[in-house]
């Protein structure tokens, strides 16, 4: 009995399971139509956009063309003078017009055109990016005896989440924004600031390019470069101690091609701070007080897989006005910066065998950074923000130091993903050459892709006896990706 109730069953169950089917059948069929039909509209929409944007750029050449051919006709066969009339006006003959004119004007046509046809949906339209920083670590020690900025044993450091945005402003200028979001090493705590927001032009006469706003001003290799833009995971030594870290600045820029042959590029800079710490004059500026900077740079191609390109840069602050504050020594007194003055030398040589291997290549890159800055020394530490009543009392006196810093790295890409390469620091302090610090970091980068990267490095950073600080090791592990359109402004990188 039971045996006819299943065979019973089974018919019916296998008709619900073929109903069920056919429904889900018929709903995914539904959806698809729905897809469909929102993609024609799209399309349908976007064709109707082709054709109005054409017959409005047809509209403008026969516009244009109209009025070219009157202006011609008007000076080509302009009526002759009556036998009898006086009037003092003469014909224009027809080789008035000459070529160079008749250039001039085809080229402002031209402008025209190309106006014309910028303007279409989304040309103006600012393209949005978002850049991530991850950095885990393990030191040795702790900042007390090494004078790092992060804590010592495990330590995760979102180092930065960056927004981008960048866009035309109009077809002659464009204009970008980095918004980041920093981990402070205090509290951990992240803290949003505009990082740059710079206009730039894109069609000055001569070779011209003018940027303002703020923005990292050009000095040196990798002094204008974000830190998830290195080769390598932490910024050298020399950029830290001399810079400030990144060259952010607030002012003007004014970069010129050099019109030669040969690639030689001029930058020129003026802004009310350079790096950091910023500059703190009080409530009135003067112009002295400005930091002025500048970039000679030039690349060459010695062979086709072969190029070097090289520059000489320098920063000057004629009057620094409490940049820091006064800094306390470790004799008790203390330096109060007066006037800044840093130059460097860069060189990068690179080897890319293109018609062997796209994804190969070799890279070596070097800076030697000189510091030359006067001082206010105060010997008995009388201007330490800590004294009873701080102020001069008579024991300081103006001085110079001098020191010198550079780093050299050398990276090897054997694959599409795959590259390593090792990096070496040395770098004098600013307020005590004796003061002297070196480092050495092996370094492996996996580029999963274009937008996706993870870098591991091992770091030694030793100290000599006068630091009074002790050596350590760290090893790093990076993970740096990107979302959407990613760019800093137009500027080669």
């Amino acid at each position: 009995m039971k045996i006819r109730e299943l065979s019973g069953l089974c018919p019916v169950l296998c008709l619900s399971a073929f109903v069920l089917q056919a429904q889900a059948q018929v709903q995914e069929t539904d959806q698809i139509g729905q897809l469909q039909k929102q993609l024609k509209q799209t399309q349908e929409r976007f064709e109707r956009q082709q054709r109005e944007m054409k017959e409005e750029f047809e509209r403008v050449i026969r516009t244009q063309q109209a009025q070219i051919d009157s202006l011609t006709k008007q000076i080509t066969h302009a009526p002759a003078p009556a036998a009898t009339g006086a009037s003092p006006i003469q014909p224009v003959p027809a080789t008035a017009v000459t070529p160079e004119e008749v250039k001039e004007l085809s080229g402002k046509v031209d402008q025209v055109v190309e106006a014309q046809k910028k303007i279409r949906p989304g040309e103006f339209n600012p393209s949005i990016g978002l850049v991530g920083e991850t950095v885990f670590s393990y030191r040795t020690r702790g900042p007390g005896q090494t004078g790092a900025d992060r804590a010592g044993g495990f330590d995760v450091h979102q180092r930065s989440l960056e927004l981008n945005l960048a866009a035309s402003v109009d077809p002659f200028a464009k204009a970008y924004v980095v918004v980041n979001a920093a981990a402070d090493s205090a509290t951990g705590e992240a803290t949003l600031g505009v990082e740059e927001a710079a206009f730039q032009t894109t069609s000055l006469p001569g070779n011209l390019e003018l940027k303002a706003g703020r923005f990292f001003g050009e000095f040196g290799r990798l002094g204008y470069i974000h830190d998830h833009e290195l080769p390598f995971v932490n910024r050298p030594l020399a950029l830290d101690q001399y810079l400030g870290g990144e060259s952010q600045s607030d002012g003007l820029q004014l970069n010129w091609l050099l019109p030669i042959p040969h690639f030689v590029s001029l930058t020129l800079g003026v802004g009310d701070h350079f790096g950091d710490p910023k500059n703190n004059p009080g409530d009135r500026r003067a112009f002295t007080e400005l930091n002025f900077w500048g970039r000679l740079s030039t690349y060459l191609e010695l062979t086709p897989d072969w190029q070097i390109e090289a520059g000489i840069s320098g920063l000057w602050n004629p009057k620094t006005e409490d940049r820091g504050g006064a800094q306390g020594q470790p004799d008790g007194g203390t330096l109060t910066e007066r006037e800044r003055r840093v130059a460097g030398l860069d060189l990068k040589v690179s080897y890319v065998p293109l018609r062997d291997n796209q994804f190969r290549s070799l890279t070596w890159g070097t800076e030697l950074l000189c510091s030359d800055n006067r001082y206010l020394f105060d010997p008995n530490g009388s201007l330490a923000p800590s004294h009873p009543s701080p102020g001069l009392d008579g024991d300081e006196f103006s001085g110079r130091i001098g020191s010198f810093g550079v780093y050299s790295y050398v990276t090897y890409k054997w694959s599409r993903q795959w590259s390593g390469g090792f990096l070496f620091d040395w770098v004098q302090n600013a307020q005590d050459h004796h003061d002297e610090t070196f480092a050495y970091s092996p370094y492996l980068t996996l580029a999963l892709s274009h937008w996706n990267q993870v870098r591991l490095q091992y770091t030694h950073t030793g100290h000599n006896p006068v630091s009074g600080l002790r050596s350590d090791d760290a090893i790093y592990l990076q993970w740096a990706w990107i979302i959407g359109s990613h760019s800093h402004g137009w500027q080669q990188r």
